[in-house]
């Protein structure tokens, strides 16, 4: 098995476990330790950070910076909205439409002006940051150790998609959505 694809493997396997944390009483608290680990708790999460990443990698130049700095801005904005009370009407729904369609671009490697998928992404971000906010998770600590695992499973996506175009999938994909 190629280095990429070993890393992959490694990378699944770590991260395979994480779900359990999802149930409840395995995330007391909202500090650090809880923050870091939040992200990981979930499909919701994994999935739409991870998403962000392949999506910015697999549009490259600007997006690559732009997407993922767009939702960790907006995602900490929503942690301080939601905080101050201020709640979305439809918000877990708007998460979980943000997922199917931040999956949906990715995986079809969807062209868009650094525009459009900075708005996507933002929105996306928002959404997410306001939930954990309405919830009453805006301490510091939680709020620095979401953003922090946020960033590396953006940073996980965009590798992945550095190894897709490497192998040559990365544009495979635009050409299997155009098919």
């Amino acid at each position: 098995m190629n280095r990429p694809l070993r890393s992959l493997a490694a990378a699944a396997l770590i991260l395979a476990p994480l779900p359990a944390l999802a149930h409840p009483g395995h995330m007391e608290g909202a500090g650090l330790l809880a923050g870091l680990l939040h992200p990981l708790s979930g499909m919701d999460h994994l999935l739409a950070m991870l998403m962000v990443g392949l999506w910015a990698g697999l549009q490259g130049g600007r997006a690559r910076l732009a997407l993922p700095a767009a939702f960790l801005a907006t995602m900490l904005a929503g942690f301080g909205l939601g905080a101050a009370g201020l709640a979305m009407p439809g918000m877990e729904t708007g998460i979980l439409a943000s997922v199917v369609v931040l999956v949906a671009l990715a995986v079809l490697a969807v062209p868009l002006p650094l525009w459009a998928a900075t708005g996507i992404v933002a929105l996306a971000g928002l959404l997410h940051g306001q939930a954990h906010g309405v919830e009453g998770l805006a301490q510091p600590g939680f709020v620095l150790g979401v953003l922090a695992v946020s960033a590396g499973l953006m940073g996980l996506g965009l590798a992945v998609a550095t190894v897709l175009r490497r192998i040559g999938l990365g544009t495979g994909l635009r050409r299997a959505r155009a098919a």
